[in-house]
């Protein structure tokens, strides 16, 4: 195949093994992140940090490298940056592919809960609940009106301020590795309740399993 020019829409773990395997494969690859992170994890190639300005942002930006092709491999609810890259492919005419991770899927033990948005999910823990907040801090406000519950928040870096709960505790970090290691920091903070969105994919499904073996509820944010 002869050498292309790429942009990568990414952030992903499936976005840091594509750039490399593209790059071994002698293509000039971009990898574009969103920057919300303070220390992302960087792929292999150029990479490009912040946002476009929108489809007409991002289209101008396809021109003026000289892209052949756009690779969404973005979070399963990146909503915004996907249909931007819709859009963009067709005002430009760079061809656009999807790698989109399948849906975690319910097993025996599991006790789901099932939800289609943020609010749906803070109005469904019940009163006196200590939840577990694995969503990014982007997508907290929904919870800020529960002061009947506590929260325990996993964040990758710390607050800029303080957060808007009337009882909670915020842990750095990303995802553990095992689920033995998510049990033990769940029933550390004494969880019940686990929150999170059904982004699939394996970095983040050690919670899922850990929630399992504690038999604890899950309310779990569907994809639309």
């Amino acid at each position: 195949m002869a050498r292309q020019r790429i942009l990568i829409l990414g952030g992903t773990a499936e976005a840091r093994l594509l750039a490399e395997r593209l790059v071994a494969e002698g293509h000039l690859v971009t990898t574009s992140l969103a920057g919300r992170t303070i220390d992302p994890a960087m792929p292999a190639g150029a990479v490009r940090i912040g946002g476009f300005g929108g489809a007409e942002g991002l289209a101008a930006y396809l021109r003026q490298e000289g892209f052949c092709r756009l690779i969404d491999a973005t979070h399963p609810f990146a909503h915004r940056i996907s249909e931007n890259a819709i859009k963009a492919s067709a005002m430009t005419g760079v061809i656009l592919e999807q790698h989109l991770r399948p849906r975690w899927q319910k097993q025996p033990g599991d006790r789901w809960k099932p939800v289609a948005s943020l609010e749906a999910a803070a109005e469904t823990l019940p009163p006196g609940a200590t939840a577990f907040l694995a969503l990014g801090r982007q997508y907290l406000h929904a919870f800020t009106t529960r002061s009947d519950c506590r929260f325990v928040i996993r964040m990758v870096d710390a607050p800029e301020g303080p957060l808007p709960f009337a009882d909670h505790l915020v842990v750095l970090g990303k995802p553990a590795s095992t689920a033995n290691q998510e049990a033990d920091l769940f029933t550390a903070h004494g969880v019940t309740h686990l929150v999170c969105r059904n982004s699939g994919g394996p970095a983040g499904y050690a919670k899922l399993i850990a929630a399992r073996n504690l038999a604890l509820p899950v309310i779990i944010i569907e994809r639309d």
